[in-house]
């Protein structure tokens, strides 16, 4: 059996390779470290951060515009150590991750930013990965068409063999329109969710 012929899996990474969201957890980080009210980060921050997502600003940028206008009296060194450090491992999925076949390709497809997406595939982990396709490299952000297509075009493979992973409803939607084979996912019904991706993968 060909690759093509096979079926094959890709996942996005906030909320399913993490517990929660990253922007949640981050931006409670900030405020904690800060004494800035949340309510303020969180307006800064969802304000600019599709700056972020399709790699028009860079971290620093991004954080020198969040610093002036919410008045965060944290330099950019410390903030980029919370940033990362605000990564909560979903060990499940890795462990998941860890036990596919070698046959099966595996991407990933992730709305990510600058530094973190460098942080990710430095992570031993990731080299499972077929090629990951980030918001920030692609300049486009899901649900649009062009992530998918670029999701696509990385697993090498159409897309009706390839069961696409998210946590949100309106990326699955997308992907379904793409071609996908999709599968919700929820941190809490785990064991579901491997029995409908080995049910897919064997099908």
């Amino acid at each position: 059996m060909t690759s093509e012929q096979k079926r094959h899996v890709a996942f996005d990474w906030g909320g399913v390779f993490t517990v929660g969201t990253f922007d949640g957890r981050s931006t409670q980080n900030v405020a904690d470290r800060s004494g800035v009210p949340v309510e303020r980060v969180r307006d800064s921050y969802f304000r600019h951060v599709r700056q972020l997502e399709v790699g028009a600003w860079t971290l620093p940028k991004f954080w020198t515009v969040m610093q002036e206008e919410a008045g965060i009296p944290m330099p950019y060194g410390d903030f980029e150590e919370l940033y990362l450090g605000s990564i909560a491992d979903n060990a499940p999925m890795y462990a998941t991750l860890a036990a596919l076949p070698a046959d099966v390709r595996v991407g990933l497809l992730s709305n990510n930013y600058p530094v973190v997406s460098d942080h990710l595939r430095r992570d031993p982990r990731f080299a499972r990965f077929h090629q990951p396709v980030f918001s920030n490299e692609l300049g486009h952000k899901k649900p649009s068409p062009e992530s998918f297509a670029a999701l696509e075009a990385a697993m090498g493979v159409p897309a009706a063999h390839v069961a696409f992973v998210d946590d949100v409803q309106e990326n699955i939607d997308a992907a379904n329109a793409a071609g996908f084979h999709s599968i919700l996912y929820h941190h809490d019904h785990h064991a579901a969710f491997e029995a409908t991706l080995a049910e897919w993968l064997n099908g």
